[in-house]
Parts: C-alpha cells; sequence; structure tokens
C-alpha cells in the first residue's frame, strides 16, 4: 500500500484555508497513492474556550462532500480530522474516506485531553475497516498513550493503526516512544500525521511517523510542514509475527492478589 502522511499546519476556524491545503494535497498526490492520512480537527482546528460550535462541521455537509469527490476522482482513501457537529454536541472526530463508500468511518476520540473536556464530548466505541488489502483502525491523538484502544482494534484484525495528531511541545517524546510501543505490541503498522506550528496558543511537535510491526521507526518526520508519500511492505508483518504473536499469547485469566505481611504489603499474580 502506498500512503502519504500530511504533516500540515492548521488555521483554528479558517475552514476554507484548511479545507483548500488538504485539496491541494490529494489533487497533488502520485499515481497509485492509496490512503492519506491528515492531522487531528485539520478541518476546523482545536476547540477552545468560546470556540466550539461556530467551528465545528456536520459530517454531511460541504466540506466532506467535496473531500469525498476528490477521493472519487483520485482513487484513494483520505482520514482527515475535525470537529464534528451534531445536534448540539460537539465530537472529536476523524473520518476515513474511501471511494466507494463516501465516509467508511466516522471514529469520536474516546480519550480526551484535559484541555478539551469541557469543550467536546468523548465517543464510546473503536471502529476498524477491512479496506484494499489492510485492515485500518483509527485513532487520535491522546489515544495513543494508552495501550487499550489500539489492542482492542488489533483484536479486531487491524494490520494499520491510523493516527490523527496534534501532539505539541514539550510531549512529542511521549508519542514517539508511544507510536513504537502501540506498534510493536500489537505487531501493526502505525501511521502518524501530527500537526505542525503555531495555533490555540500551542506549539506543535509535528515529528510523523511510519512505524513497522516490529516497532521500528521507517520514517520520521522534523517540525516543519511536509507531505511524505511511504510505501507499506506486507512482509513486515509475516516477519514480525513469524516466532510469536502478542495477542494470540495473551493471558487474560490472571488474577491479581494483594497479600499483607505484618506492616508490609506485597502484590503477587498467579
Amino acid at each position: 500500500m502506498q500512503l502519504v502522511l500530511a504533516q500540515l499546519a492548521s488555521r483554528e476556524g479558517d475552514i476554507a484555508h484548511n479545507l483548500g491545503r488538504a485539496l491541494e494535497v490529494v489533487h497533488a498526490a502520485e499515481a497509485g497513492t492509496a490512503l492519506i492520512v491528515f492531522p487531528e480537527t485539520h478541518l476546523s482546528g482545536f476547540a477552545e474556550s468560546g470556540h466550539v460550535l461556530d467551528r465545528a462541521l456536520a459530517v454531511d455537509g460541504p466540506e466532506l462532500e467535496a473531500l469525498i469527490e476528490a477521493s472519487r476522482e483520485r482513487d484513494l482513501a483520505i482520514a482527515i480530522g475535525l470537529l464534528e457537529r451534531d445536534g448540539e454536541t460537539v465530537f472529536n472526530t476523524t473520518v476515513l474516506i474511501t471511494p466507494e463508500d463516501g465516509i467508511a468511518l466516522r471514529y469520536r476520540k474516546t480519550h480526551l485531553w484535559p484541555d478539551e473536556r469541557e469543550l467536546v464530548r468523548p465517543g464510546d466505541a473503536l471502529h476498524c475497516l477491512e479496506w484494499r488489502g489492510r485492515c485500518i483502525g483509527l485513532l487520535i491523538c491522546y489515544d495513543l498513550e494508552f495501550p487499550e484502544p489500539a489492542r482492542a482494534l488489533a483484536a479486531m484484525g487491524a494490520d494499520l493503526l491510523v493516527v490523527t495528531n496534534g501532539n505539541m511541545d514539550p510531549y512529542g517524546p511521549v508519542h514517539a516512544r508511544a507510536a513504537q510501543t502501540r506498534a510493536q505490541e500489537n505487531q501493526c503498522f502505525l501511521a502518524m500525521s501530527n500537526r505542525v506550528g503555531e495555533g490555540a496558543g500551542l506549539t506543535f511537535a509535528g515529528e510523523s511517523a511510519l512505524i513497522g510491526p516490529d516497532g521500528e521507526p521507517l520514517f520520521r518526520a522534523g517540525r516543519e510542514e511536509v507531505v511524505q508519500p511511504l510505501h507499506l511492505d506486507p512482509a513486515r508483518l509475516s516477519s514480525a509475527r513469524r516466532d510469536y504473536d502478542y495477542n494470540g499469547d495473551r493471558r487474560l485469566n490472571l488474577q491479581g492478589h494483594l497479600e499483607t505481611q505484618g506492616p508490609r504489603r506485597s502484590w503477587y499474580f498467579g
């Protein structure tokens, strides 16, 4: 599979600009590109106090329709983030658009960063999709720092974790480590596209990355805008899974016990 990581600078509330940049990337993609990954909330910018509903978009609105048309014209999939308006409720959402289905997946971020918990609602479901030989699962930014959502997607069969990211300084190293760990422990590819530049009072860390299913970085960007074509070699999946299967080898029935020994306490599992 040929994919592109579009590490871009977004503008809070400037939906026309953000959409225009996304369409530029889609139309400039090399022939044979299967998937383009954009950052978290790229279309709308981040939610901020006093600027939530005015930045949020409906999934059946003209912005996503323009991306669906571009997806069909170029015969490629698009993973892109936005603030999604559902009635008077707003979610931090990533959609996976495919030529066949339009919005094939809609994932609402389940693990909200502390600064956004009073602004948007968390989602309550994880999603993956078999598409053109890969099973794709979606995650958003802070989700990456927890093992459970990535493992749940891998248990559903995902072999490519797509992370739309809006990670900021000083947390770049946190996501660099987490991305390698999530890929290795689930023996799958991980493609992460982060934002760069300034916005919402933050400096975004960049360092978008493609990680192999053995946890090895196959590409890591710097801190400037970059649109990077990359190739997923399926042989890496079979190589990483040749000698063992983390998902199959897990022991989920272990019980934990807390033992008290005088003034001291000890723990053991078994």
